[in-house]
């Protein structure tokens, strides 16, 4: 049965089949529908976590723990807290709650048999060398080995990602980098050069308060009043203003957001639009500014630094928090299920760090009502897919990162780009695609249902339509495919959310000092070193009211 016809039969009415009736629509030829390549869909602990929304299914705690301080979350934020109080609290007794097998959140991993792959994020750029945390952080785990003459870190060389980097599929040809230029008209590209003129201007300039304009982390910029007001606006209203036309600049714009933040610049903020491109200042002895570190695994292999790192606190995986209450003696009840156990545990602390998102924290945090934090987190689709075949094309090689121009998805990695073993032209790869998927006008929940009604077959088809669009003859020679959906992706900067008001107070300490928030929904920009500074912020509130409550005893 052709592609077209078997697919809209059988999966019209999921998101992946919308994606596929539009994609088909403007393409002229057809891909055999690939029933047999073995693979499975899967995702983050769903069904465990959607028992917030039935608490009454819930067994009631029948022991008591105690510990100095709960972390509830395994991602990068909970690990950053969790290794920071290792480091400047040691004597604080830890535990760390985790709803999946496996710490990491958005930085997981999997693994072919060949190679590993990352289902989340995938690559951290090179630093500002300003960033003394950050930096301490690599150079304790290895990936800073030294110091140039200059001062400048030098990077382990099998974590800079190894030219060629990128390439991008416009016009029938693949050009190297990702910013449209072969074929593009001369007026798109004087309007595409004096775009990145302007945010190379604002990556240099400072505030009336000395700071800078644009910085990461996101709170470090300046607090100058003006660029501030830009995050009330849209990016694509500011673009509209200043005059920017054209369809090859604008898909740049929103290809960049919608791999950072899963949506286009018609629903990000101006400000995060701009700080997205001037906020980078990496400086390396042994690379370049805008070089990147990437492993096989993505940035799970930052996230396993840190729990190794994170001393000897336990980590409790499988385990749901269902609830936040006051205890008897001032400090806070802790109440959690463990899937593995399939009982319930109150565990009282001093302390807490809630390093969840906030769709999962408005259901602990008491008085969470009072907080008016929105944030939008679009989903999205992981594809890992073994290849027996090379993805080649006319022009550039196979790059790290390849993107097909007006694709509605982002492209797709080669997971073995960083591998050691050498070229294999002929042998298999191991691709890892990324899908943001379209929020419906801003209604990431009729997404996510739409996601969760989609079968393995509808999405598989869908992304073996887009391979072959960029390398015809290519879905045929897929051997396995692993899917991942995340219905909850990370968050969006969506105008008003970063410098609003319901940010603000997340990041302030709630419960009289006892429970403390640190996750990028935070900080509205989801990239590692927000991640790991909103850890660093909350651990450290945690040991400072530790050292000013350390006289009170445990009854």
């Amino acid at each position: 049965m052709p592609l077209r016809r078997q697919f809209l039969t059988q999966a019209s009415a999921g998101l992946a089949g919308t994606l596929l009736a539009g994609l088909l629509g403007s393409v002229p030829g057809c891909v055999p529908a690939r029933s047999a390549v073995r693979g499975q869909v899967r995702g983050a602990g769903a069904k465990l976590g959607h028992l917030l929304r039935e608490p009454h299914k819930i067994p009631a705690p029948t022991s008591t723990e105690e510990a100095d301080v709960v972390i509830i979350g395994g991602g990068v934020s909970g690990l950053a807290a969790r290794r920071e109080l290792h480091r400047v609290a040691p004597a604080l007794r830890t535990l760390l709650l985790e709803l999946e097998p496996e710490t990491g959140g958005n930085a997981a991993a999997g693994h072919n048999g060949r190679t590993a792959y990352p289902w989340g994020a995938h690559y951290l750029p090179v630093p500002d060398e300003r960033d003394h945390d950050l930096l301490a952080f690599l150079a304790e785990a290895g990936i800073i080995t030294g110091y140039g003459p200059g001062g400048l870190p030098i990077y382990d060389e099998t974590a800079l990602c190894h030219d060629p980097a990128e390439r991008l599929l416009l016009h029938g040809h693949w050009q190297p980098g990702l910013v449209p230029e072969a074929g593009v008209p001369a007026p798109d590209r004087a309007e595409i050069a004096r775009f990145l003129a302007e945010v190379e201007r604002l990556r240099r300039a400072t505030g009336p308060d000395g700071g800078d304009l644009f910085r990461l982390p996101l709170d470090l910029s300046s607090a100058d009043a003006p660029t501030r007001q830009l995050d009330g606006q849209s990016m694509a209203d500011w673009l509209a203003q200043h005059g920017y036309r054209s369809e090859y600049l604008r898909w740049y714009l929103d290809y960049s957001y919608r791999d950072d933040f899963g949506v286009p610049a018609a629903q990000v903020s101006a400000w995060a639009g701009l700080h997205y491109f001037a906020a980078r200042k990496g400086r390396a002895h042994n690379a370049p500014g805008d070089a990147v570190l990437t492993w096989p695994s993505g940035n799970h292999h930052l996230a396993e630094a840190l729990r190794r790192l994170g001393g000897p606190g336990r980590i409790a995986p499988n385990t749901l928090v269902f609830r936040l209450q006051d205890a008897p003696d001032g400090r806070m009840d802790v109440l959690a299920y463990s899937a593995h156990t399939q009982r319930s545990t109150r565990i009282r602390a001093r302390q807490v760090v809630l390093a969840t998102p906030w769709h999962v924290s408005k259901h602990l945090l008491p008085g969470a009502a009072a907080l008016p934090l929105a944030p939008l987190h679009a989903p999205w689709l992981v594809a890992n897919l073994l290849v027996d075949g090379y993805p080649g094309g006319p022009g550039q090689p196979l790059c790290w990162d390849n993107v097909r121009y007006g694709s509605p998805a982002l492209g797709y990695i080669d997971a073995e780009h960083q591998a050691l073993r050498g070229f294999e032209a002929d042998g298999p790869r191991s691709l890892t695609f990324y899908w943001a998927l379209p929020t419906d006008l801003g209604n990431p929940a009729a997404a996510r249902r739409h996601a969760y009604a989609s079968t393995y077959h509808d999405w598989l088809t869908l992304v073996l339509t887009e391979l072959d669009l960029m390398h015809p003859g290519l879905a045929a020679r897929v051997q396995a495919a692993e899917l991942w959906v995340w219905g909850h992706g990370m968050v969006a900067p969506t105008p008003g959310y970063v410098w609003g008001a319901a940010r603000q107070q997340a990041r302030q300490p709630h419960l009289g000092g006892r429970v403390h928030l640190a996750h990028t929904d935070c900080s509205g920009v989801s990239v590692f070193e927000e991640a790991f500074h909103q850890g660093l912020r909350a651990a450290r509130a945690v040991a400072q009211g530790a050292a000013a409550a350390q006289s009170l005893p445990y009854t």
